[in-house]
């Protein structure tokens, strides 16, 4: 396989790349849906609802944070996270870019 020439790309372009990445595995999404769900969220709350190791959550959290799509703060000796409201319109304004009518000319 080739080497990605990344230089060839814009900045936004590589961090949607990188959002779309972080996004691809479905115990990130699970992570997000129970974050977006909870007012607060500390790590031992999500490994006791998804069927996930301490460790696993971690790394996932890790990934998510990342690359902006969580925040989190320490409270005592846990960490609250919570959804990065910055990042979503950069998720969702690509989305609507793509999704516009007026890129629908082919394969109707």
């Amino acid at each position: 396989m080739g080497i990605t020439k990344t230089e060839s790309y814009t900045t936004q372009t590589l961090h949607l790349a990188d959002l779309f990445k972080a996004l691809g595995h479905p115990a990130r999404i699970a992570i997000l849906q129970y974050i977006s769900n909870q007012t607060s969220c500390i790590c031992g709350d999500i490994v006791t609802e998804l069927p996930l190791s301490q460790a696993s959550i971690s790394r996932h959290l890790q990934e998510l944070k990342a690359v902006g799509l969580i925040k989190g703060e320490i409270s005592g000796t846990s960490v609250c996270y919570c959804i990065n409201p910055i990042v979503l319109p950069i998720l969702i304004d690509f989305i609507n870019q793509i999704h516009s009518p007026s890129n629908q000319t082919c394969c109707s």
